[in-house]
């Protein structure tokens, strides 16, 4: 893992460049939507997939279930489940053929991805490349999240493709993701644990993917 020197951002130098980042993206066209995303395949070609289920710059929380289809995810009462925070700052989704199993110690849900791009439409279909892995533990379970880009560049909203890249050119970016991720749930809900590089995330999908040849 690479040493990141912190720059100190101004609280309002960060919100601005958030919603600029996240917010006022029109979807993009013309992108697969499968019919049964959980089939996909977990790679192709040297690109990981991964199906969208909220996009950039909403707070509804979208999750995909095989009867269901994408649906609003409720609250206990029946209500409705909104983020009380700032939007989504990338594409939030997971990777398809890939099952974090509880009995390897996962949470027992497919591998979480955030894609740092252009807002796209709930169910679409993106190949990725990952550039990090965020580490945080989310009442009491360890909680990975792939973060990537997109592999067309026409999505991209900065040209990185790895780690060290991103931690030097767009660390603002980077702290954003790690301000949004311990706070979205609610002030104390999440730990940091620790930033991990592409090659880390690489392995986190080879030890998750049900498709992977052994």
């Amino acid at each position: 893992m690479h040493a990141i020197n912190r720059a100190v951002y101004p609280p309002t130098f960060l919100i601005f460049l958030f919603l600029l980042t996240s917010c006022g993206q029109s979807p993009s066209s013309g992108l697969e939507q499968p019919r049964d995303p959980y089939a996909e395949p977990s790679m192709e070609g040297e690109s990981l997939n991964v199906i969208v289920e909220i996009p950039a710059g909403s707070n509804h929380k979208i999750e995909y279930r095989p009867d269901e289809g994408f649906i609003n995810d409720t609250l206990p009462n029946g209500g409705e489940r909104i983020i009380n925070f700032l939007p989504y700052p990338g594409n939030y989704g997971f990777i398809p053929s890939t099952l974090m199993s509880r009995d390897r110690g996962g949470d027992g849900d497919p591998l979480d991805v955030i894609v740092l791009s252009e807002g796209v439409p709930t169910g679409s279909k993106l190949a990725v490349k990952p550039i990090a892995a965020l580490l945080l533990r989310d009442r009491g379970e360890i909680d990975t999240k792939i973060v990537a880009v997109p592999v067309d560049s026409s999505l991209q909203v900065f040209p990185v493709d790895n780690f060290l890249d991103f931690a030097l050119q767009h660390d603002a970016a980077r702290s954003i993701l790690e301000l949004w991720f311990l706070n979205y749930k609610g002030p104390n809900s999440t730990e940091l644990l620790r930033w991990e590089d592409e090659e880390y995330a690489w392995r986190e999908v080879r030890k998750w993917r049900l498709d992977n040849p052994k």
